[in-house]
């Protein structure tokens, strides 16, 4: 049997994965993502979904390796970041415990769990370094633009290697390389205070009465299926349910508004949340002066690379475009898919063919 590299992307919304089978009569890279609301189910339940991971995707065989990066550090069911990246790492190291465990840094690099034990920030929030890289090594002079079902990494990648100002999420927020919009758990107030309704402009609730994620379900950006994460209200995912979440916004309700003006509110939203990718790929390219948009191209991936990451680079002026999966062939789980190309390069133990 060849060797097996498994990549996992834990995050607080989703637990992404790659396999990557070297030596057989293929080598080959199988992604893919487990939803993992940790919020909801608990910290606890994080050993569970590994455990699954490892029944259903690896047939019960623990791999040879594991590459590892995380963010549900982040989530609120942890006190600390330390605290997060400790459960992180106990939780994999006791799911895996006959593989040898290699995590990504912020610096672009795999080091062992003891160093992420040591210090959390080393580790914490570091899975943008890993597709930046494995671009980088195609584009050594670009911009990864990432756009999730919840955050957008804007990532200026110079000499092959990302090269942002920010190395923790905090950081990153301050420079625009990170961005907490996405295209299925934004809440609408974190895109606009005011939505357009006949002909003036109106203030919204300040209540979780809708997401992004029933914006572009409305405008067909998005299906019912690509609808993964839970409702504002609990009820369903269809069209219509939607509308009525997006009414609510102002207070009112499908029968007080025309489809028609709660179309015209997505729009809106839709549009501004645009213009937060767009006004912080200028903040990048301010404090970044070597990227050029006539020359430089831009690499886009994530669930949002058509619906948010494009538009908004088109917008700022960007003439090369790149799909992410047009050059690596993958289309779900970059993230994972990453890891287990660069630690196979690290350890000298191949590539796909």
């Amino acid at each position: 049997m060849g060797v097996c590299i498994l990549g996992l992307d834990v995050g607080g919304a989703n637990i992404k994965y790659a396999v990557l089978r070297l030596g057989e009569k293929k080598n080959r890279v199988e992604a893919g993502s487990v939803y993992f609301p940790i919020w909801i189910l608990g910290k606890e339940a994080l050993r569970e979904r590994l455990s699954m991971i490892v029944d259903k995707v690896l047939r019960g065989r623990c791999p040879e390796y594991v590459a590892l990066t995380m963010t549900a550090e982040l989530s609120d069911v942890f006190y600390t970041k330390r605290e997060g990246v400790s459960h992180i790492l106990d939780s994999v190291i006791g799911v895996f415990k006959d593989s040898e465990i290699y995590v990504m840094s912020v610096n672009a690099t795999f080091v062992r769990p003891e160093d992420g034990y040591r210090d959390p920030l080393l580790v914490a929030a570091a899975n943008w370094p890993a597709t930046a890289r494995l671009i980088g090594k195609r584009y050594p002079l670009s911009l990864m633009i990432d756009v999730g079902s919840t955050t957008t990494d804007i990532i200026p990648i110079r000499d092959g290697m990302p090269c942002t100002k920010g190395k923790t999420d905090l950081e990153r927020l301050m420079y625009g390389e990170l961005v907490y919009t996405g295209v299925l758990r934004t809440p609408i107030t974190a895109i606009t205070h005011y939505v357009p309704i006949r002909g003036r402009m109106c203030r919204i609730s300040a209540e979780k009465f809708a997401l992004s994620a029933d914006v572009h379900l409305v405008l067909n950006n998005i299906t019912e299926d690509e609808y993964s994460c839970e409702t504002a209200d609990g009820r369903g995912k269809s069209r219509r349910e939607s509308l009525a979440r997006l009414a609510r916004v102002v207070c009112a309700d499908v029968d007080m508004l025309s489809e028609k003006e709660i179309l015209i509110l997505a729009e809106y939203i839709y549009h501004k949340q645009i213009e937060q990718v767009k006004d912080a790929i200028l903040q990048v390219l301010s404090v970044h002066g070597f990227l050029d948009v006539k020359r430089d191209p831009v690499i886009v991936l994530g669930a949002g690379k058509k619906i948010l990451a494009e538009p908004a680079a088109r917008a700022v002026g960007f003439e090369k475009i790149i799909d992410f999966s047009e050059v690596w062939n993958c289309n779900v789980a970059e993230t994972a898919y990453a890891l287990v190309l660069l630690l196979a390069e690290d350890l000298n133990l191949g590539a796909p063919s």
